[in-house]
């Protein structure tokens, strides 16, 4: 690669979705700042005519190599062929699999798409979102009490989208706006199921957001007061108050990403694990 590029190419060969390579690859290129992952997603691969096209395109744009496959002749025919081209290659899955075999003392079924079959976590998943948007910015206060978890916090602090990633790993989840002067809804506070947490993140880290909503709005919108960072730590304050005074806890999401508000949100509450 030239050394003047500051990207490379990373090929993620999958016989299901690639959802687990995606991320693996991500995770990884994440460590290398410097560089630039330009990705190549090649998902259901699950014939030999399929994989040489692929082999053609890792040809024609060398670099890194991922795949999972099941199929031992295909995943050989993936090594084979990125020895001959010169590019390196690791199977993701294969060295996991191997200490699942060794510590359970049973091979592996090697079945595609095995984390993707329809079954009860599947449809717990599907109605969780179907829940979850239902439920988002305080819609349908009646049926809390049937969520796991309600997220509250004051506007601009990730709570649809952090509900929404809850609920793909099948947490049903709510989310209602404090507002100062609107009182919280009754069913809230009666609600003994679902853990409540509040979102809450710095007036100026809020501002910000506010301000590229605000850019968005229809003509005649006055955004002031919604941008202004002396009305938001009022915000804040209330909302550490509602807190104070419900017992809920709190979390930061300034510098926290959507997973990693999500992961600290299941830490407070084993059971959603």
């Amino acid at each position: 690669m030239d050394s003047h590029k500051n990207y490379f190419h990373l090929h993620l060969i999958s016989d299901s979705t690639g959802e687990t390579l995606i991320a693996a690859g991500r995770a990884a290129a994440a460590q290398f700042q410097s560089y630039h992952a330009l990705e190549h997603v090649y998902p259901l691969i699950r014939n030999r005519k399929q994989l040489l096209q692929v082999i053609s395109a890792i040809d024609a744009a060398p670099g890194i190599v991922l795949f999972t496959i099941v199929d031992r002749e295909l995943a050989d025919l993936v090594s084979e062929e990125c020895k001959r081209i010169g590019v390196p290659s690791v199977s993701v899955l294969d060295p996991i699999i191997d200490l699942f075999q060794s510590y359970l003392g049973m091979a592996s079924r090697r079945r595609s798409g095995a984390q993707h079959v329809m079954d009860a976590d599947y449809f717990a998943r599907i109605d969780a979102l179907n829940f979850t948007m239902d439920h988002d910015d305080g819609q349908l206060p009646a049926d809390f009490n049937d969520a796991d978890v309600v997220l509250i916090g004051i506007s601009r602090t990730s709570k649809t989208p952090t509900s929404i990633y809850l609920a793909n790993r099948g947490i049903r989840t709510a989310n209602i706006p404090i507002v100062p002067g609107v009182p919280l809804p009754e069913r809230l506070l009666e609600a003994t199921k679902p853990l409540v947490v509040c979102l809450i993140a710095t007036a100026d880290r809020i501002s910000q957001v506010r301000q590229n909503r605000v850019l968005g709005q229809t003509k005649g919108f006055h955004g002031s007061d919604y941008t202004d960072r002396a009305s938001i730590a009022e915000e804040l304050k209330y909302a550490r108050s509602l807190c104070a005074r419900n017992n809920w806890p709190i979390i930061d999401v300034t510098r926290r990403s959507i997973e990693e508000t999500a992961a600290a949100i299941v830490a407070l509450r084993p059971r959603l694990r």
